[in-house]
């Protein structure tokens, strides 16, 4: 590796990998954190397990509607400025669902959220592509996403000891869990205002080599891109891959969502504690962590993507499946883990493929399109958990049904192809 090439992409990745891991920590943890709330909430409230389900995926549908627009947007004025916006608005609305009362209050706030929110991931997804040269962009990625598993080992156990301030000032615990949990969404909105650097050409904190040796690797990249497949920003929004990729997001995101909402209620049914409950759903996602983070890596030593994508959501289906099987707790928690590993290492290896073919604004609405199409399953898979578990009393039916949806990602991802070449771009020199 170029001397230039190891200070720049090591300074880069200490600079914005941890924070913006930190941010969307902090996301997903307000994103899911409905589901702890959930062991007492839905009580409280008198929801059922259909109305829970609905209420957590109907995020989905208003994050569907304003993903585009929201990530165009971010292009248009810049990566500091939009998503101190979206952390400050989803940081305030997920302190609000303190406030609901029934099913049609949580219905309303979890559709404010969704708005709220939508532009953030594939916001960071573009992001990365305007300062990681393709053959990072696995790793990296993976990194940026164990913020997702993480956010459960370490929140699991924290929401579930917030449940048991149930009554100091007046709120329950499941009250305090949103408030305390928002907060930090909140503070995190002005740092990045501060913090973070729209591209490389204003990276002040790079020395003048290697701001230019970056930027024109990037350039190269996306040139030769371009020469290849050139697509518009309406291109790219109905591009046939796109679209399948689309499909394939929802595969997985199915799997994920399908599984975080409801595992606090499935490790509940062990007869444990909160805090307990706490506790073991952290494990799946510890597991879900290491694979996420070695799979990537594994994926860029090779320079090999499809492979690396079809055996995660072989592994993912397989567990989710297989835990079906087992009614003792040791063994059901085993087969989640190996379901989480394989859900978790399909996520960083997976946003390769689209990242490979497109660039600019056309990679802002691609990217876009294939997020908020592939999180309709967050609404598909939580809706068909609790539908199943209402019609047949157990989560067999509704866990065999995510885990079709991981055999669907896979039988997409074999028949698309994928060129590696894409990713190959020479290192160019600004002398050059």
């Amino acid at each position: 590796m170029d001397p230039v090439e190891k200070r720049a992409i090591a300074k880069v990745s200490l600079r914005l990998v941890p924070f913006l891991m930190l941010c969307y920590f902090v996301a997903y943890l307000d994103r899911v954190n409905v589901g702890f709330a959930a062991l007492t909430m839905n009580q409280d409230i008198g929801i059922s397990a259909t109305v829970f389900g609905t209420g957590a995926g109907i995020f989905f549908f208003s994050y569907f509607v304003f993903e585009v627009p929201s990530n165009l947007a971010l292009e248009r004025f810049g990566a500091r400025k939009w998503i101190a916006r979206i952390m400050l608005s989803w940081g305030i609305l997920s302190g609000a669902m303190a406030l609901v009362q029934g099913e049609y209050s949580f219905y309303a706030v979890r559709v404010l959220l969704g708005i709220a929110e939508a532009g953030f991931f594939p916001g960071i997804i573009f992001y990365l592509t305007l300062w990681f040269p393709a053959v990072y962009r696995g790793r990296i990625i993976g990194w940026f996403m164990a913020a997702i598993p993480l956010s459960s080992v370490i929140g699991a156990p924290v929401s579930g000891m917030l449940l048991g301030i149930h009554g100091l000032g007046g709120l329950a615990g499941w009250q305090w869990l949103f408030i305390l949990e928002a907060a930090p969404a909140i503070v995190l909105a002005f740092v990045v205002w501060f913090y973070l650097t729209d591209r490389p050409a204003d990276a002040h904190w790079l020395s003048p080599e290697e701001r230019a040796w970056l930027q024109a690797r990037l350039d190269a990249e996306v040139r030769q891109k371009e020469s290849v497949h050139g697509l518009s920003v309406w291109q790219a929004l109905f591009n046939p891959k796109v679209l399948a990729l689309s499909l394939v997001y929802f595969g997985a995101v199915a799997t994920n969502y399908g599984t975080a909402f409801w595992l606090p209620q499935i490790v509940k049914g062990f007869g444990l504690s909160n805090a307990g409950v706490g506790f073991v759903t952290a494990i799946p996602y510890l597991v879900g962590t290491i694979g996420m983070v070695l799979w990537s890596r594994h994926s860029d030593a090779r320079l090999e993507r499809k492979g690396h994508t079809v055996v995660a959501f072989l592994l993912a289906a397989a567990g989710i499946a297989g835990s079906t099987v087992f009614d003792d707790p040791t063994l059901k928690m085993v087969a989640l883990s190996i379901g989480a590993l394989g859900v978790f290492a399909v996520l960083p290896v997976f946003w390769t493929l689209p990242t490979a073919f497109l660039s600019g604004a056309s990679a802002a609405a691609g990217i876009a399109v294939i997020n908020s199409i592939g999180n309709l399953a967050g609404f598909f898979g939580p809706f068909a958990m609790g539908w199943l578990k209402d019609l047949t009393g157990s989560f067999s039916a509704g866990l065999l049904a995510i885990a079709g949806c991981a055999v669907m990602g896979l039988l997409i991802v074999l028949a698309l192809g994928h060129d590696p070449s894409l990713e190959k771009a020479p290192a160019v020199h600004p002398a050059e």
